[in-house]
């Protein structure tokens, strides 16, 4: 609790903080209601009817629709998604989910939701209490009134949440107006980086096939086996039950460390040399290709610190006349090709011996190392974008807080 000594001429404490004084304070019931979505039965889902969006339809506050429900099935009118309505997760078996919202714009007008969803609709401006729900000021409400089992917010809940209001109308539009602007260009880098990841993965399969070859080169491309281009090594776990495996200095993978970047760096887990020499896993050096061979099947990454995996890897160890970056987007590529060579009962996996016979195209290392050149730059720049991207999504969390709660104003 803020103090009076600490409080700035011309705010006042509430029970959300400190405000200016020009504002008040409401409940989301004072200038809205919400209604509550469809409920459907599975013999109501059709292969095409009325869209209804689910939890699944909402990512990154906005609407997708490539996990889409139709049903047949007649309900009121209440129900049809208006323009500005804010559609918000209240019930989820995955708690994090609830509170996940979007506002209603586009070629959503018209379609329905889901009963686990409910609609917040006001003749209010709507774009300032949407930014107001995905702020912390109301996410925060909503973690707090789940409780310790509870994996809902009612109707009533939702009702009652407070929120900062600025009384000028003007204010709230300027406020808004900010915000949009950095959700445009925060949308502007996605969609480049969308548009930079495909450019790169149609000249990687024109490159890495040779159906597209570099200035100065020629001649063709011998097929080889992976086990003759490169040693696949396996990895181990160390006993769970000895503490004087763990918690040492040797980097230690899992497959759910892997895939989402190029370079790994450092592992979550770390051995200790104990641990090392009491399991089957073997010391890699920087450049072996760190391939999930269960599990997650064909997930790659290039190891930039010593380390060992578990048992979900059959690694790659490049030879000397071959180039691990090069090596690193060829695997890339053969991920359909190593689910159709694995087996398995319980689950799949891929032996070392059927990776080694895995017959691939190559170049010679002068013409792998220019092809991996070019795919390196691409990917460096599609992570400045990235970079970028994050920066202003930080920058928007920051600014938010402070605009929503007064602490900056624009008029």
């Amino acid at each position: 609790m803020v103090t009076n000594t600490q409080i700035p001429i011309g705010y006042k404490q509430i029970e959300l903080g400190v405000i200016p004084d020009e504002w008040d304070i409401k409940r989301l019931g004072d200038i809205g209601k919400s209604i509550i979505g469809l409920t459907y039965s599975p013999s109501d889902v059709v292969s095409y009817g009325k869209l209804v969006h689910r939890s699944s339809n909402i990512r990154d506050n906005r609407l997708l629709y490539d996990d889409n429900v139709y049903v047949k099935k007649v309900f009121s009118q209440k129900l049809i998604l208006k323009e500005n309505d804010i559609l918000i997760c209240v019930r989820n078996g995955s708690r994090n989910l609830i509170g996940k919202s979007a506002l209603i714009i586009g070629k959503s007008i018209g379609e329905t939701f889901g009963a686990f969803m409910s609609v917040f609709r006001s003749d209010k401006y709507q774009p300032f209490i949407f930014y107001l729900i995905v702020s912390n000021i109301v996410q925060k409400q909503i973690n707090q009134s789940l409780g310790a089992t509870i994996n809902q917010i009612t109707n009533k809940t939702l009702n009652d949440f407070l929120i900062p209001y600025p009384l000028n109308p003007e204010e709230r539009i300027a406020i808004t107006t900010v915000l949009s602007d950095i959700d445009a260009l925060i949308e502007q880098l996605k969609n480049l980086i969308a548009k930079k990841k495909a450019i790169k993965q149609g000249l990687m399969h024109q490159l890495l096939t040779g159906k597209k070859r570099l200035l100065g080169f020629s001649g063709k491309w011998e097929v080889k086996k992976l086990g003759e281009i490169a040693n696949v090594i396996g990895g181990g776990t160390p006993s769970t039950y000895n503490p004087s495996y763990w918690n040492g200095m040797i980097n230690w993978f899992t497959p759910t460390e892997i895939g989402l970047n190029k370079y790994t760096y450092t592992s979550i887990r770390k051995i200790t040399e104990e641990g090392l020499a009491n399991c089957s896993a073997r010391i890699l050096q920087k450049g072996a290709i760190l391939l999930t061979t269960r599990a997650g099947i064909g997930d790659v990454s290039i190891l930039m610190n010593e380390g060992c995996t578990n048992q979900g890897f059959q690694s790659l160890v490049a030879n000397d006349d071959e180039s691990y970056e090069f090596l690193y987007y060829l695997v890339s590529t053969l991920k359909n090709v190593l689910i159709q060579n694995a087996s398995g009962s319980t689950f799949l996996e891929i032996s070392p011996n059927r990776i080694k016979q895995i017959e691939v195209k190559i170049p010679n290392l002068k013409e792998q190392t220019a092809i991996a050149n070019i795919l390196s730059d691409m990917d460096a720049e599609i992570e400045k974008l990235k970079q970028k991207r994050d920066k202003y999504q930080m920058l928007k969390q920051g600014v938010m807080q402070q605009l929503l709660t007064g602490k900056i104003r624009l008029l």
